[in-house]
């Protein structure tokens, strides 16, 4: 993850000028490039794509829009961008700014989030997992497909790693699986998915 100069955005700001672009989210006021290489994006497309198969099977009303912003109300200076998100099309309508572009303000259309790791893991393993958790989103999906965490998220020896997250309360309980262990969702529990399926 890079950091750029020490200039400061405001959300406004910063979907104005970055709106667009996939490889930029803010945080804080401060801009990351989430530098996406093609194993990065390989393993984000995979996801994507088996869960959309699952949604299309079981005939759910949901969707996968290629490009999100999600601003989380109690962050002022914050938009996440995640890897695949899932979406409730029936609860878009409750989005103020969903009809004009894609920037969600709130949590009740969000299904489940996906973030696959990357050199910015920190922010994947604590800030978003707080800001998630915060806009009840069901269950958050963490792909650490290169062991890229820290031992304290991944365990040690380090290895790759696929991380379900669901929400308890207001704080997510974590299920770690490793390569050849199916996952277990409880959004998708029919779901037939193990770590080396969207390997890159």
């Amino acid at each position: 993850m890079t950091y750029t100069l020490s200039q400061r955005f405001t959300v406004k700001e910063f979907v104005a000028r970055y709106g667009d672009d996939p490889r930029y989210e803010l945080i804080d006021g401060e801009l990351r490039d989430m530098e996406p290489t093609g194993p990065h994006e390989s393993v984000a497309g995979k996801l994507a794509g088996r869960l959309f198969m699952e949604i299309l099977r079981l005939n759910l009303g949901w969707t996968i829009p290629k490009s999100c912003l999600i601003q989380p109300p109690a962050a002022e200076a914050t938009a996440l961008r995640p890897d695949v998100i899932v979406l409730d099309e029936a609860k878009l309508a409750a989005e103020p700014l969903w009809q004009r572009e894609p920037i969600l303000t709130g949590g009740s259309a969000i299904e489940l989030v996906v973030e696959v790791v990357s050199r910015n893991w920190q922010d994947d393993y604590a800030r978003k997992v707080e800001e998630y958790a915060l806009l009840g989103i069901a269950e958050y999906w963490i792909v650490d497909f290169r062991a890229l965490g820290g031992v304290e998220f991944i365990g040690k020896p380090k290895q790759p790693t696929f991380t379900v997250c669901q929400l308890v309360g207001d704080g997510y309980r974590r299920q770690h699986f490793r390569l050849g262990e199916p996952i277990a969702s409880k959004l998708l529990p029919e779901l037939v998915l193990r770590l080396d399926d969207v390997m890159a």
